[in-house]
């Protein structure tokens, strides 16, 4: 399955309608693909024998299951990278300002069924009383809103993305780079190595959503005892901006938001993780520590992370979240 087979198919699974050969090669231009009517009906017969497409005579061609099929697979290799550019993305949209508290910041949006809604509030309270989690602001939607869909009998619970920190410096002029998504090992209260990493330019899922299907997490006991396993990542800043960072950090924090658990050093390593030239390492807390600890107390959740930009007004702290569902 070469590029411009792919990109065929994508054309005909987005139009979901019978068209032409002379369409496909004004459509394909999108994709950086320049053919000739003649050479896309060569291309066209190629997956016409493979069954991917169906056809329907002069008229053109329609996509199969089967080619569907084929284009799930075959982009999957298309989309490692993908959630770097999502950061990246998001980052540059994001219109939040932290001195007015307007403005979109970036969500993390997960479904639980209402039945088990109040058990989760109460397996998440302690994580939003400790520094694991990003914001102390939580998004709670019982209905459909304007650019998120709720499932029947079930509720959206929506926390603060920790990429946010990346819109924040974006919007200051700072670049900050985000390397890895990992599992953290927390000692005697403290970071102290990862257990487990995956850059983030090198995968086509979130690392911490596969970190939390994988049960790989104790955020409850690094809570409770001092040890155990939260979600965090590696990020990296230019040594010339780490005061400006940190006045940043500062006046974070008193708008309600945390998130950097360590800066590091100038050219030095950070937890055995080597950073470029002229550059400083940070660890940041990942925005999903709530989520891990309702999976961590048996409540199963669907999740997307680095999912939406949502109006920050909309966000109640969850203390008046606990208290008004309790």
């Amino acid at each position: 399955m070469n590029r411009t087979l792919l990109s065929i198919l994508k054309i005909l699974s987005k139009e979901n309608k019978i068209i032409g050969s002379k369409e496909i090669a004004k459509k394909l231009k999108m994709y950086g693909v320049n053919l000739s009517e003649r050479t896309v009906r060569y291309h066209l017969k190629i997956l016409d024998e493979r069954g991917l497409t169906k056809v329907y005579g002069k008229e053109g061609r329609r996509i199969t299951d089967k080619g569907r099929k084929e284009l799930e697979t075959a982009s999957t290799v298309e989309k490692v990278g993908f959630i770097i550019n999502k950061i990246e993305t998001l980052s540059y949209q994001s219109d939040f300002d932290l001195n007015s508290m307007k403005g979109r910041l970036i969500l993390n949006v997960t479904y639980i069924p209402k039945n088990k809604f109040k058990r989760a509030l109460k397996a998440m309270e302690s994580v939003f009383s400790s520094s694991y989690v990003m914001s102390d602001r939580i998004l709670i939607l019982e209905k459909d809103s304007e650019n998120i869909l709720v499932p029947e009998d079930h509720i959206c619970i929506g926390t603060v993305c920790s990429v946010t920190l990346n819109a924040i410096l974006l919007k200051h002029g700072i670049p900050i780079i985000s390397r890895f998504g990992g599992v953290l090992e927390i000692r005697d209260g403290e970071p102290y190595r990862f257990g487990a990493l995956i850059s983030y330019d090198g995968t086509s899922l979130d690392p911490l959503e596969i970190f939390i299907r994988g049960k790989m997490t104790d955020v409850l006991g690094a809570i409770n005892s001092g040890s155990g396993r939260v979600l965090a990542s590696f990020r990296e800043i230019p040594i010339v901006c780490l005061e400006k960072v940190k006045e940043i950090y500062s006046v974070m924090q008193k708008r309600g938001f945390q998130g950097i658990m360590m800066f590091g050093k100038p050219n030095q390593s950070l937890l055995d993780i080597p950073v470029g030239m002229d550059r400083v390492g940070i660890i940041v807390v990942g925005g999903l520590n709530p989520i891990a600890a309702i999976e961590e107390s048996n409540i199963h959740t669907y999740t997307s992370a680095i999912s939406t930009l949502y109006d920050c007004r909309e966000l109640m702290t969850f203390e008046e979240v606990f208290d008004k569902f309790k």
